[in-house]
């Protein structure tokens, strides 16, 4: 059985803390937690009306994502979602005018609400990492905010059931937008899967003679094995390789809805 000595390991976890003075009358807290460019969390300690201790990141945490993220997209579709599932499981606050998240503690609590605020951060800043199946869900959002950005909404409907297709339900479209001319079936393909998936739901719209026209939306094209790609260019129409390809995909795009 390991052998720890309590003490010894307490005095090894104070010792990575420190508080520090501030001139605005809060105490910074310096733990180990950091973001991944090497930046310490500024964890701050101030005092509440009723004697208790309100701990914060200062805002913090969103200026680091906005380094390198638009902050509006955390607030928005499946993003929005998964942070309000991590505060809430949690127990972490969010002022909404200042950008802190935080927990309201008594003394005798804060190290384990210390503790608690630095793993939602956590969390909350893992949002850019989100694993295969959160990436395609919030794929589809910037999907959708890229075809409204240069169609009216109106005229775009999503997870689209064809009518009088014999088992509709179960060949939806991504989005349909609606044209002068037959409609644009756009799909976005964000994995392996759905490019397998939509290749057989082309398949299937060829063999009942839907008229048709089709815009393929890829995550990363070139993270689509060859032969699934090859099957679905079989059926499909144009492709764009990434939505970080915005002149591509304004071009081809435009050229079938104006």
């Amino acid at each position: 059985m390991l052998n720890i000595d309590e003490k010894s390991l307490c005095a090894q976890l104070c010792a990575n803390v420190t508080v520090v003075a501030r001139p605005n009358n809060k105490l910074m807290l310096k733990t180990p937690f950091h973001y991944p460019d090497g930046d310490h969390y500024p964890i701050y300690l101030e005092e509440t009306a009723t004697g208790g201790v309100r701990i914060s990141d200062g805002g913090h945490t969103l200026m680091h994502l906005s380094y390198e993220n638009d902050i509006d997209k955390f607030f928005e579709g499946t993003r929005s979602v998964i942070m309000s599932q991590v505060v809430a499981q949690d127990r972490v606050g969010y002022n909404e005018s200042t950008g802190e998240f935080f927990v309201e503690s008594t003394v005798d609590q804060m190290a384990e609400s210390v503790f608690r605020l630095g793993q939602s951060l956590t969390r909350i800043y893992d949002l850019t990492f989100l694993n295969r199946s959160h990436v395609a869900s919030t794929f589809y959002d910037d999907l959708k905010e890229s075809i409204t950005a240069l169609v009216p909404e109106e005229r775009v409907k999503r997870n689209y059931v064809i009518p009088g297709l014999p088992g509709g339900d179960n060949y939806p479209v991504d989005f349909c937008i609606e044209t002068q001319r037959m409609p644009l079936f756009l799909y976005g393909v964000p994995n392996r899967d759905k490019a397998r998936l939509t290749t057989i739901f082309l398949q299937y719209l060829i063999q009942h003679d839907v008229e048709f026209d089709s815009l393929l939306v890829f995550e990363d094209q070139q993270e689509i094995p060859r032969a699934d790609l090859a099957r679905l260019s079989n059926v499909g129409g144009e492709m764009i390789a990434s939505l970080n390809a915005e002149d591509d995909f304004r071009r081809k795009l435009m050229r079938r809805v104006a």
